[in-house]
């Protein structure tokens, strides 16, 4: 079998199923993965398909910036699950970071503490949420407002962070890709995502299963800098498997 004819049979399969897979592939057609590989970028370079995590998808990986309104409705009982097994990890007396995102929103709708809690948050909606809440110390960081994401960003919110250290960080990201890492679609949300990072002792990843495979504009990190993925039952077994190859712990909440 010749290039061409591997090239239409991959494209083909792509048009039928919507996504292919390097290792079905290349036991399809009886070539090495790194010969796939090299197909599946020669196809890209066509702006034939888009090339994933282990394999390529017919739809663009590259996520946009949307209203968080419209994003909440979004795979709503997924971020709820998952919200409901992030807040199983916070300690009593803890000092944890709520980045911006509607499933971290969802987690600070799960959080009631009988001892203290300090919060640090960049997220607008999250201090409104838990500002009736008794026992809870709210930081709300200041900056540039992102009305997209109800969120601060920028210079300011940074500054701030350089002053303390934190237990557990909570992120919300709008991708994510074992190969390239973690995004989001705000440069300036992104830096200010990297500086949670740097003081937190633990960061936890809440993302659903439409996170995976896809990238944002600004990229966070690379995924060995974070420590744990909470995320549904939709995710595929093969990026979970991955994910604990690295040494990242996964959880994967079950939904109602």
């Amino acid at each position: 079998m010749n290039i061409s004819e591997r090239h239409e049979i991959i494209l083909n399969k792509l048009k039928e199923e919507g996504r292919v897979n390097v290792q079905e592939l290349s036991d399809e057609l009886s070539v090495s993965e790194v010969t796939i590989r090299k197909d599946l970028r020669l196809l890209e370079d066509k702006n034939l398909l888009f090339r994933t995590h282990g394999g390529a998808t017919v739809s663009n990986p590259y996520t946009s910036d949307r209203p968080v309104s419209e994003k909440a409705k979004v795979q709503a009982k997924e971020k709820e699950s998952i919200a409901k097994e992030a807040v199983k990890l916070i300690g009593d007396n803890d000092s944890i970071i709520l980045a911006s995102g509607t499933t971290v929103s969802a987690l600070a709708g799960e959080i009631y503490s009988t001892n203290r809690l300090n919060v640090i948050t960049s997220s607008l909606d999250v201090s409104l949420m838990l500002s009736g809440r008794d026992n809870i110390d709210i930081t709300q960081l200041g900056g540039q407002l992102r009305p997209s994401s109800n969120s601060v960003v920028g210079p300011y919110a940074e500054h701030f962070l350089s002053s303390i250290t934190c237990g557990i960080l909570f992120l919300g990201v709008d991708g994510v890709d074992l190969e390239y890492g973690l995004t989001t679609t705000n440069l300036m949300e992104a830096s200010l995502n990297q500086k949670f990072i740097d003081i937190s002792q633990y960061t936890v990843v809440l993302a659903d299963h439409t996170k995976f495979g896809k990238r944002g504009f600004g990229r966070i990190c690379t995924i060995d800098r974070i420590q744990h993925i909470i995320t549904d039952e939709g995710t595929p077994s093969s990026i979970i498997n991955d994910l604990e190859k690295k040494g990242i712990r996964v959880t994967v909440a079950k939904v109602d």
